[in-house]
């Protein structure tokens, strides 16, 4: 028989030959994934190697997120918070059973606990198992060893509870005695000022013709001319009272126009009123009067007069219980059109804004018929009147909106017509002898003033005046700069040591630095 030609015969031997070298390589490709798959575990899990140790753990600190660590109910972070927790209970716990040893032991390993996590937080490493179980094993040995003396958990809990509102009562009184220390802080006159008062006042005996010359500027009719324009400020601090009035005439078109109405205690007359004899500010008119010169107010007159001599006489070791309440230089804003008989509007300037615009545009702001201009501060819900006054009383429940937007104080225009026909300081006197025991409201004049006011008050464009410099490390610098007044309200003042420093700049800019007393007294 005739053998085929090759390329007719059966392929068999040559197709089991090609399906052996088919499973020979998948084998060999296999094999080649596990060795590369076992090879990248292996480095996946081994330790580093030293040259890529500083970047492996630039990686770890980039990716680790401590707080998400600490929540982790399985990392070894979060076991060790929670028994530290633990073990802080059972210290106070020991310590009340006056189990000394225990608590010594307790307080050591919490002292190991919080060094560990905190090298992990900074270093951006996990806790291993090796780090935390000798701590962990020592901690469960001791809160054993705690429930072992009877220090079950009712007791913890009751322990902790009593313990937490330990802790809030204490918070409490430190947040009121922080504002009562901040409040000292401000108002109490700092060595630098009573320095400056005291060179002025022997500059005031040194030379009797500045006592002449007040004399005679008592006189001027420019006090009484209502073409001019009049700004009342009521202060005992020279320096501020100077800035308030140097910044006022800086942004004036026409500063001869303006008349200043300064009033102060019998302390700082002399001094306020050298200053200002001495220091000419581009023409304006200065008055200088002291408190102790209005015989007028007295207890007879003055609810609140007959209440600081009441205060007085009860409590001799203390000059007042409340600082606010005690300087009637704060309650002068009430008695305007008594000081200032013969005029018809003035603006009141507190002694802690800086002026920055032409002020004199605010004579020209309609009133419609109310007594005070004032920017509204309701933008956030703190100051509304339910804030400020006590509306638990009927007498303020009946008559006010606990809802009605409060206002500010420090940069106000008074009408003094409107305010003589609304009766407006026998209203502030009514209010005043109703809160005699302070249930109405309890510090400050602005509870009294929201009172007083009610229904007189014309809002104005709040970038007539800007609040918050004294206490908010926030405001926004555009709203600073394009506000006619800014208010350095709270207690950094822009004078002390405390005062928020992105501020000062603008409060610096108006201070005589080359007054020769300033230069002494005045370090900057």
């Amino acid at each position: 028989m005739r053998r085929r030609a090759p390329e007719f015969r059966r392929p068999a031997r040559r197709r089991l030959s090609d399906w052996i070298w088919l499973l020979l390589g998948i084998f060999v490709l296999a094999g080649l994934v596990l060795f590369v798959v076992h090879h990248h575990h292996q480095e996946q899990f081994d330790p580093p190697t030293r040259d890529k140790v500083s970047e492996s753990a630039e990686i770890s600190h980039e990716s680790l997120n401590f707080t998400q660590e600490l929540l982790s109910s399985t990392s070894f972070a979060r076991q060790l918070a929670d028994q530290m927790t633990l073990a802080k209970a059972y210290v106070i716990i020991a310590k009340e059973q006056h189990n000394l040893q225990l608590a010594w032991e307790l307080s050591s390993q919490i002292r190991n606990c919080q060094r560990l996590l905190s090298k992990a937080a900074v270093g951006g490493k996990v806790i291993t198992l090796e780090e935390a179980h000798p701590i962990v094993s020592r901690l469960a040995q001791l809160i054993y060893k705690a429930q072992d003396s009877h220090y079950d958990i009712s007791t913890t809990i009751v322990t902790l509870k009593n313990h937490a509102l330990s802790l809030e009562e204490r918070a409490k009184a430190a947040i009121v005695q922080s504002a009562e220390f901040g409040r000292l802080a401000a108002e109490a006159m700092s060595k630098n000022l009573h320095c400056l008062n005291i060179k002025l006042t022997e500059e005031w005996f040194a030379n009797p013709a500045l006592k002449r010359l007040s004399n005679d500027n008592r006189n001027s009719p420019r006090l009484v001319d209502n073409n001019l324009y009049h700004f009342c400020i009521f202060s005992d601090n020279v320096l501020a009272t100077s800035v308030v009035v140097n910044s006022t005439v800086s942004n004036a078109d026409h500063p001869q126009q303006l008349v200043f109405h300064v009033v102060t205690n019998k302390i700082s007359y002399r001094a306020m009123t050298t200053w200002f004899l001495s220091n000419d500010y581009k023409g304006c008119a200065v008055e200088v009067r002291s408190i102790e010169e209005f015989s007028w107010l007295n207890a007879s007159y003055s609810p609140l007069v007959k209440q600081l001599l009441t205060t007085k006489t009860q409590d001799r070791d203390t000059k007042f219980h409340n600082g606010k309440f005690a300087s009637l230089l704060n309650y002068l804003r009430f008695y305007i059109p008594q000081i200032h008989p013969h005029l018809e509007k003035v603006v009141f300037l507190d002694d802690d804004v800086v002026v920055q615009k032409d002020l004199t545009a605010l004579f020209s702001v309609e009133l419609h018929g109310n007594v005070i201009g004032a920017v509204e501060t309701c933008l956030e819900a703190f100051h509304r009147f339910y804030k400020y006054l006590n509306f638990s009383n009927p007498l303020i429940n009946s008559k006010f909106d606990p809802q009605a937007c409060g206002w500010a104080f420090g940069m106000n225009i008074f009408d003094l017509i409107a305010w003589k026909k609304g009766n407006v300081t026998a209203q502030y006197h009514y209010w005043q002898d109703q809160n005699a025991d302070q249930t109405l409201w309890r510090t400050g004049t602005l509870p009294a003033g929201l009172l007083a006011f009610y229904g007189l008050m014309e809002p104005l464009d709040r970038r007539w005046h800007v609040l918050g410099l004294g206490h908010d490390f926030e405001i926004d610098d555009r709203l600073i700069e394009s506000a006619a007044v800014v208010h350095y309200s709270g207690n950094m003042k822009p004078w002390q040591k405390l005062a928020i420093s992105r501020y000062k700049h603008i409060w610096e800019h108006y201070v005589n630095l080359s007054h020769p007393y300033v230069k002494e007294c005045i370090m900057y």
